[in-house]
C-alpha cells in the first residue's frame, strides 16, 4: 500500500473499538438500527446464500438483523477489533479478528459478505472492495452500509471554529468520509457488476455536544485520522465547540442535532446469467418518441 492511501491509523481504530467493546451495547443503537436497514435489503431478493461473512461485527447486530434472511446457513463474523469479536461469539456465531484491509478468505468461497459501519475506517477503500469481490462466488452478492460525507456536518463545523478560536489554528479532527458520486465507481473498479448505491440521512438529538462526543467515543467512533494531534484537546476548546453547536444547531427545546449520511452499497460478481446491455445502437425505438418529446440533432 503506498503512503498516498494511508489516511487512517489502523492501529488507533483497533484500540478504540477494543476500548469500546465492553460498554458498546449502551451505545450502539446505530449500528443496530442500519444493521436492520440494510439486512432487509435481502427480503426482495429471490436467492440462497449459505455462506456468509459479515465484516466489522461489532458486537453482532447484523448477524442479529441477518437471522432467518436469504437463505444463510452459516454466517461467520470477523472485526478488526479482537476484543468486538470475542464478545460477538457469544451470540454462537464463528467469529474472527479479521482487517478488512487484509481479508483470509478463499477465493470464490462466498455466497454473500456483508458490512455495516465499518469500511469508513479503510484505507484503501478500492483495494478492500476487490479482496470482497474476488472472495465470493460468481453471482454473489455484497451488502455494505458506510457513513458518508455529510456525516456530522455540524460537529466539523463547530471543532473547526472553536480551534481557530482558542488555539489559533486547526487540525485533522474528524475523519473524511466517502462521496454518494464515488461509491458506484469504486465497486465497479472493484469488478463488481449491477452497483447500486444510495443514500438515507439520520438525525439524532442530543442534550449537548459534550453528550453527542460521549455517545461517539461509546461507539469507537472517534478521531483515527493519521495527522491527528497526540494529545488531549483542551478543555476550552471543547467547551467553546459546544457553546457554538448550542447557538447554531440547537431546537427549541434547547437540544442539539447530529446529522448522520448513511450510503447503501449493493452490487453482485460478474455471472454470465445476469441482466447484459445492449449493443450500443441495437435499440428498435426513440426515446423521443417515448417521452413525446421532439428531437433536435445538433449542428
Amino acid at each position: 500500500m503506498s503512503d498516498t492511501m494511508m489516511v487512517f491509523d489502523r492501529r488507533a481504530v483497533r484500540a478504540q473499538r477494543d476500548r469500546a467493546a465492553p460498554a458498546y451495547g449502551a451505545f450502539g443503537f446505530l449500528k443496530q438500527e442500519i444493521s436492520q436497514r440494510l439486512a432487509e435489503r435481502l427480503d426482495g431478493i429471490n436467492r440462497r446464500f449459505p455462506l456468509a461473512v459479515d465484516l466489522g461485527c461489532h458486537l453482532g447486530a447484523m448477524g442479529d438483523a441477518l437471522a432467518g434472511r436469504g437463505g444463510i446457513e452459516r454466517l461467520v463474523q470477523a472485526d478488526l477489533s479482537p476484543a468486538m469479536a470475542r464478545a460477538a461469539a457469544g451470540a454462537g456465531r464463528p467469529t474472527l479478528a479479521a482487517d478488512e484491509e487484509a481479508l483470509p478468505f478463499a477465493p470464490g468461497s462466498l455466497d454473500l459478505v456483508t458490512s455495516c459501519l465499518s469500511l469508513h475506517w479503510v484505507n484503501d477503500l478500492p483495494g478492500a472492495l476487490l479482496q470482497i469481490s474476488q472472495a465470493l462466488k460468481p453471482d454473489g452478492l455484497f451488502l455494505g452500509a458506510m457513513l458518508g460525507g455529510t456525516t456530522l456536518v455540524e460537529l466539523r463545523e463547530v471543532m473547526t471554529q472553536a480551534e481557530i478560536d482558542v488555539e489559533g489554528g486547526l487540525s485533522p479532527r474528524l475523519s473524511p468520509f466517502a462521496d454518494l458520486r464515488d461509491a458506484g465507481g469504486l465497486l465497479q473498479r472493484a469488478g463488481f457488476a449491477l452497483p447500486v448505491v444510495d443514500s438515507d440521512w439520520l438525525t439524532v438529538t442530543y442534550e449537548n455536544a459534550l453528550a453527542l462526543m460521549r455517545d461517539l467515543r461509546g461507539m469507537g467512533e472517534t478521531n483515527a485520522h493519521l495527522q491527528r494531534r497526540r494529545h488531549f484537546t483542551r478543555r476550552a476548546t471543547l467547551l467553546r465547540a459546544a457553546e457554538l453547536y448550542q447557538e447554531r444547531f440547537a431546537d427549541a427545546d434547547g437540544r442539539i442535532s447530529a446529522t448522520f449520511q448513511v450510503l447503501y452499497l449493493t452490487a453482485w460478481t460478474p455471472h454470465a446469467a445476469q441482466p447484459q446491455p445492449m449493443r450500443r445502437g441495437s435499440a428498435t425505438a426513440r426515446l423521443a418518441d417515448a417521452l413525446g418529446a421532439v428531437e433536435v440533432k445538433p449542428h
